[in-house]
């Protein structure tokens, strides 16, 4: 038995293929499925299952294309009320691969149709288990996300206390020498603590994770439930597609219009004013010179995540990057969490009508009182930290939906915790309060006050 991990480090997300005897088996696949099927070229092997241990939130999945291309079995627990054609794999359940074999295992706890792998070697022995998001390195899986989505919804508080027992009466009677895969790693939303690490073992997970020590039930509950971390606008979206089947990975970004370069003010014209501009460029160009009605997220390693979280899923948005293998690049990347339909049309783009200026920080070391400060990081950043005093918290995720709330009598600030953020939130403002107000992006310059406030401490 072979067994291979892929990462997609943007989405902090693990899938693999076991291999054994000529036969491969796939676990919770990427939306691109080329690698499996070049991974299976190279072993000479044929994929014959594709397993989803749950119907992922933070990406669309590849089964059904798999399943269409290759001819796989696609195997879910039957909770999940799959809409694509399937075997359902639930406790009791095994596969046959090869000279090994597969055991399924309910755990439910992040969502109610939850499983686990089990991983059974040619000698009869359980050599690992993969754990989708109920079991990660160092933490386990969120229990906030089924609430509203999915063929089976269930409280947060519910599912909190079927993690609880998943992972006592489930995996922690598996042999301490059990490698644990899990479906997602550190920068994941699927959790709260991931671990960088990629794998680890049962044993070291009773020692090191705080998930699986002795607790109370309610004390455990409490713990797990508290200061999670947001859920982005497309986690929903995402369950729905993956519970239908997404259509071809390939076919679907071949069909995103694209156009010529913006490079000039009658091109700009033709563009729809009330459809938002993603604009990709660094924030160096953008700032000199963007389009109006732009939002400035930059082609960085959380541009998935930031994409969905700000732009609704099925809401049309224009897609413009500074070449043309950034623009491709990023069509993929928005295909990812299935928001490549939602382009109206892709472009490069060289030429804008707005500025915004830059801004001397020292300013607001010398008076604060001046501006109105615009705090665009997560409540759990807000709570560990607070940087300026009298500012206004309004997290990024949220920022489109309450510019309302932002007083326009003095210039305005915006800032995160290192840049990237403050760039999409001040364009943001920008762009829904026009030009009523100045706006400004601190950048990277907010770091230069944490130090000040490290300093104080």
């Amino acid at each position: 038995m072979e067994i291979k991990q892929f990462e997609d480090k943007n989405l902090a997300h693990y899938s693999y293929a076991i291999v054994s005897n000529g036969e491969i088996a796939l676990i919770d696949p990427a939306r691109n499925p080329q690698p499996y099927y070049d991974f299976a070229k190279q072993q000479n092997a044929k994929i014959k299952a594709v397993i989803e241990t749950h119907p992922h939130a933070d990406f669309v999945s590849s089964h059904l294309e798999i399943h269409k291309t290759t001819g796989a079995t696609i195997y879910v627990s039957k909770l999940l009320g799959a809409e694509y054609p399937h075997q359902t794999f639930d406790e009791g359940d095994a596969i046959i691969l090869g000279n090994i074999s597969l055991k399924s295992l309910n755990t439910p706890g992040h969502s109610p149709d939850s499983i686990s792998i089990i991983a059974i070697d040619e000698n009869g022995k359980e050599k690992a288990v993969f754990t989708g998001d109920t079991l990660f390195i160092g933490d386990c899986g969120r229990p906030d996300l089924r609430e509203k989505a999915g063929a089976i919804t269930a409280t947060r508080a519910d599912l909190a206390k079927q993690m609880y027992y998943s992972l006592r009466n489930k995996l922690m009677t598996l042999p301490d020498d059990v490698l644990v895969y899990p479906a997602h790693g550190a920068g994941s939303l699927c959790g709260k603590g991931l671990s960088e690490q990629s794998s680890s073992t049962i044993g070291a997970e009773k020692i090191g994770n705080w998930c699986l020590q002795n607790k109370t039930e309610t004390d455990f509950v409490k713990e797990l439930l508290a200061d999670q971390p947001f859920i982005p606008k497309y986690f929903p979206f995402d369950v729905a597609i993956n519970k239908k089947g997404a259509g071809a990975f390939a076919e679907s970004i071949a069909n995103v219009e694209k156009r010529e370069p913006i490079t000039c003010k009658g091109c700009a014209k033709s563009l729809n004013s009330e459809i938002v501009i993603i604009d990709t460029r660094p924030q160096e160009h953008f700032k000199k010179a963007h389009l109006k009605n732009a939002i400035n997220l930059m082609n960085d390693t959380k541009f998935e995540t930031w994409l969905g979280s700000i732009v609704s899923p099925n809401e049309k948005f224009y897609l413009a990057a500074e070449n043309e293998d950034a623009l491709n690049q990023l069509i993929e990347r928005s295909a990812k969490i299935g928001y490549e339909k939602q382009i109206e049309m892709a472009f490069v783009s060289n030429y804008g009508t707005t500025e915004m200026l830059e801004f001397d920080s020292n300013q607001l070391l010398k008076n604060e009182e001046s501006f109105t400060i615009i705090d665009v990081r997560n409540d759990s950043e807000v709570k560990t930290q607070e940087i300026f005093a009298n500012s206004i918290h309004i997290p990024l995720h949220e920022l489109r939906e309450r510019t309302n709330e932002i007083p326009v009598n003095k210039p305005i600030v915006v800032h995160c915790a290192a840049g990237y953020r403050s760039a999409a939130g001040s364009s943001i403002i920008k762009s829904k309060l026009k030009d009523a107000v100045q706006v400004f992006d601190l950048g990277e310059a907010v770091k230069n006050f944490k130090n000040e406030l490290h300093k104080q401490v």
